[in-house]
This record gives structure tokens, C-alpha cells and sequence, in this order.
């Protein structure tokens, strides 16, 4: 593969020269396929209808849509013409989402036309005209007879490609950067380093309007050549029974997916052997879901960590199971990372301080908001993460949580993870998080919320005696909250900031 900054442009049409009529995507019912030859034309055709729409490159397009093939001609279609995509989280409130469209300056929305409706009250306030096109999610194709027009200069590597805005979890959502070269150069990192090929597929479950999907399902098999089965959402009840209907080889999940595959029925007299490996993203995996995991499905799980800002991974474990490491979430990939202390300086392996990424896959900013991009960037270019966590020496990289969920008792620092942990080993407990609450005495005390299995049952003075023997009385909650479920961003990770609410 050439070492000069590539497009998805240049992706998809090399693939599209060399192996036109091989699958890229397919849906999960084996009715419909898209090759790359089609994929290429479909691109050209987005293309078409964006300029007869009175849209120019460079120009951004929202996407408000389920997973679909459609949704993949969108995109890709837009990307490849020098557009700059702006996917929409479904799950977000409307005033977040008028904020996101407002934001954008978008002035062409694809939307499915359950959704037509809700995004024409949202873009009737702004101050610029915005075309809203309803398009079928499980439409054969790009419509027909649309005007033809000469095609501008294939998009240069820094032309912006993605904006995709974060949860906006601790303030409003900000616009995340990334270029063409950004996403083309992470698909490549993503395929070497999990050794993927031109005979794998991935099983799509994933929204496409989170970072993980968009990057590793979408544009990876791009790049290597590969293919992905297309699901409109998670089933944990149809994983397994698509995965070997499709002949998928491998799986890209979060944890919250493994967690209800856990809970999930067997697999008795299904044949996986043919998925080589699971891959587990955006959120920390507790050690314990991991063993059970392997031990009951017999595929290992990769362990991977990344930011949006990163476009998706930026660690891997190996491909090796046995040089993984447990509770990592692997070395660097694609880029450089390190740790450093509170005044920016690098600090020995073993030590723990805010993880901070350098390399081609890290994005050029946040949408105009320059504040937020100088306070992300240390003045040396390295991005600043916000996760704290420890370097060991073989290179293997641990998270032990974010700086701003960082429980300070009685001014000793306690990584909410370590409770979540110890929690999970509890037989009755199915999930838990703790976050730090006031306390006049400590300045922070320690509350866990606990979701239950179904079928048990246990009481804050067992989890709080089964605490003590695990973390020690310090370390143990002081407030147990039985919920229903955690809140979870469109990633799986659990809104621990959200969590003081239960309160």
C-alpha cells in the first residue's frame, strides 16, 4: 500500500478498477448486494444529485437515517465527491439534534421519511435554506434520471470528508474535524493491523452515525478489499444466526453488545469457527465479560480503544491471543501515544497521566470553535485524550478512567472503573458504574449504580460487604442505586456524569 496520504475517493475507486463486481456490502437477509463497481457508480451519481440540488464540494450534507445500503451510498457517495459528511446521532434529543443541524451549516439533509417531518420543524428556524430530501433507508438505489454534470477535481487529502459531532455528555456538542486523508489513513492502520483481507467480513450492527462503525465497518473493508453484512440495528437474538448466515469472519461490537450476548441464548449446534476473532471498542471491557465471552462462544475478543477525535482506534491488543493483555486496550496503532504528566511532560511506563495520540488518523480541529481546539491540542501537537491511564514496559497501554469522572475522597484519587470491576464479580450484579457525589467530610464519597439480573436478587449490605472483601472499606460505596439500565451514549459507554442524577 503507498505510504502517501490516500482519499476515499482514491479508495473506492481502485477497488472499483481492480475488482468490480466482488461484494462491499450485503444485507443481512442475502436480498440485496452492493459491489464496488456499483458502489463507484452510485458515488458518481450522489454526486450528480448533489449538484443538481445547487450544492458545491466542500459543502456539508447531514444524514439523518437508520444503517442501510442506502445510508452507505450517502456517505460514501458524498465523501468520494469532496463532500463533507455530518452523520446524526438518531438517539439524540431534538434540541440537541436542531443544535447539531444549526451548527453544521449544513444545506442538504437526507433523511428517512419516519424522521421527514421532525427535521423540516428543526431547519424551519435557521437563518439559511436547507433542502431536506426523504429517501427510502431500504431503497434498491440511487434514483433514476437524475441531470448529469462535469465532475469537479477528485478531493486532496486535507479536504475535510467528516464532521461528526460528540455526545455533548459535560456541555454542548462539538464538532469533530477529520479529513479525507484522516479516514483513509485509519482504514489502512485498521486492516494491517488486524490482518484483514479481501475473503473477510465483518457483521455491521454498529450505527453508522457513531465514529466506531462509521470508521471499522464502513471504510476499513475499503481498504482491504473486504465486505460487511449490513444489519439496520443489534439483535442479539439474530447475532449469531447472521454472522454464519452471511459467512462473516469477524465482529466489531461494544461492550454493552457482549453483555446482552452473555445474557443471551446458546449457540448450541451453530459452527463459528469460520469468525476468527471479535473486536471490542469505544468503552472499557470488564475482565470478567471477556472471559465469559471466550469461554462460551470460543471466539477471542481484540480488545481496542479510540476517540472520535481519532477517527475510532487508536490501541489494538494483538492478533495473537497470547500476547494480549488482559484489561489493556493494546498498543498504539496507526499513530503515537504516550503519557504525560499535569505540566506536559512525558512520564515512565508504569506511571499513571493523561494519555495523549500524535499521528495521520487525528483530526484538525472543532468546527468553528477554535477555544475548545487550543485546550485539546498540547502546544507540541499532541492531542490530549482527557483518559488517565499507564504505559507498561512492553508498550501496552491502560485506561483507568477519564480525568473529569476521576473520584478525589478525602484527596486520594479512585478510578471509578476499579468499583465497576469489583461490582461485576458479584454473581446478581449484570451492570454497574460509580461516580463520585459531594460529601462535606471528603469533598467526593463513592456511589454505584447497580442494574440487577433478572431472577436475582441481592441488597445494598451484600453488594457492600461483598465490596469491603473486594476494594477494602475506602474504596467502597458509600451509596448503592438499583436502576433499571445505565445511561449509555451511542458508543455504549456509561454517562457517568449522568449518574449524579440518580441521586
Amino acid at each position: 500500500m503507498s505510504s502517501l496520504p490516500q482519499t476515499i475517493h482514491a479508495l473506492i475507486e481502485g477497488q472499483a478498477a481492480t475488482r468490480p463486481l466482488a461484494p462491499y456490502a450485503l444485507t443481512v437477509d442475502g436480498q440485496r448486494t452492493l459491489s464496488f463497481g456499483m458502489l463507484a457508480a452510485d458515488c458518481h451519481a450522489v454526486g450528480a444529485w448533489l449538484r443538481s440540488l445547487g450544492s458545491v464540494p466542500g459543502d456539508v450534507v447531514s444524514v439523518v437515517m437508520p444503517n442501510g445500503l442506502q445510508m452507505l451510498r450517502i456517505l460514501l457517495g458524498a465523501m468520494h465527491g469532496g463532500w463533507c459528511v455530518n452523520p446524526v446521532n438518531l438517539l439524540a434529543q431534538p434540541e440537541q439534534m436542531r443544535y447539531v443541524l444549526g451548527h453544521s451549516d449544513c444545506r442538504v439533509v437526507f433523511v428517512s421519511p419516519d424522521r421527514e417531518e421532525q427535521v423540516l420543524d428543526l431547519v424551519a428556524g435557521f437563518d439559511r435554506q436547507v433542502t431536506v430530501i426523504a429517501i427510502d433507508p431500504d431503497a434498491g438505489g440511487i434514483p433514476a434520471g437524475l441531470p448529469i454534470a462535469s465532475e469537479a477535481l477528485p478531493p486532496e487529502p486535507d479536504a475535510l470528508a467528516l464532521l461528526m459531532y460528540t455526545s455533548g455528555t459535560t456541555g454542548t456538542p462539538k464538532g469533530v474535524m477529520l479529513t479525507q486523508g484522516n479516514l483513509a489513513a485509519n482504514a489502512l492502520a485498521i486492516s494491517a493491523e488486524h490482518d484483514l483481507h479481501s475473503d473477510d467480513r465483518v457483521l455491521a450492527v454498529l450505527p453508522l452515525y457513531h465514529i466506531n462503525a462509521f470508521a471499522v465497518t464502513m471504510l476499513a473493508p475499503i481498504a482491504h478489499g473486504g465486505s460487511l453484512a449490513m444489519a439496520s440495528r443489534f439483535s442479539a437474538a439474530r447475532f449469531w444466526l447472521s454472522a454464519i448466515e452471511r459467512q462473516c469472519t469477524w465482529l466489531n461490537v461494544v461492550p454493552t453488545m457482549i453483555s446482552y450476548l452473555l445474557e443471551g441464548g446458546g449457540v448450541q449446534g451453530m459452527d463459528l469457527s469460520r469468525i476468527r476473532f471479535c473486536r471490542s471498542a469505544s468503552a472499557a471491557l470488564p475482565p470478567e465479560h471477556l472471559r465469559a465471552f471466550e469461554a462460551r462462544f470460543g471466539v477471542g475478543i481484540v480488545e481496542t480503544m479510540g476517540l472520535t477525535e481519532t477517527a475510532a482506534p487508536a490501541f489494538s491488543n494483538p492478533m495473537e491471543a497470547n500476547r494480549r493483555k488482559l484489561g489493556s486496550v493494546g498498543r498504539a496503532s496507526g499513530c503515537e501515544a504516550r503519557v504525560i504528566d499535569a505540566a506536559l511532560e512525558p512520564v515512565a511506563d508504569g506511571i499513571i497521566g493523561e494519555v495523549v495520540i500524535r499521528g495521520p488518523n487525528v483530526m484538525c480541529g472543532y468546527y468553528k470553535n477554535e477555544e475548545a481546539t487550543r485546550s485539546t491540542f498540547a502546544p507540541d501537537g499532541w492531542l490530549r485524550t482527557g483518559d488517565l491511564g499507564y504505559r507498561d514496559a512492553d508498550g501496552f497501554f491502560f485506561v483507568t478512567g477519564r480525568i473529569k469522572e476521576l473520584i478525589i475522597k478525602g484527596g486520594e484519587n479512585i478510578a471509578p472503573r476499579e468499583i465497576d470491576e469489583a461490582l461485576l464479580q458479584h454473581p446478581a450484579v449484570l451492570d454497574a458504574a460509580a461516580v463520585g457525589i459531594p460529601d462535606r467530610h471528603y469533598g467526593q464519597e463513592i456511589m454505584a449504580c447497580v442494574v440487577r439480573r433478572e431472577g436475582e436478587s441481592c441488597t445494598e449490605d451484600d453488594l457492600r460487604i461483598f465490596c469491603e472483601q473486594q476494594l477494602g472499606r475506602y474504596k467502597t460505596p458509600k451509596v448503592f442505586r438499583f436502576v433499571s439500565e445505565l445511561p449509555r451514549g451511542p458508543s455504549g459507554k456509561v454517562q457517568r456524569l449522568k449518574l449524579v442524577d440518580v441521586v
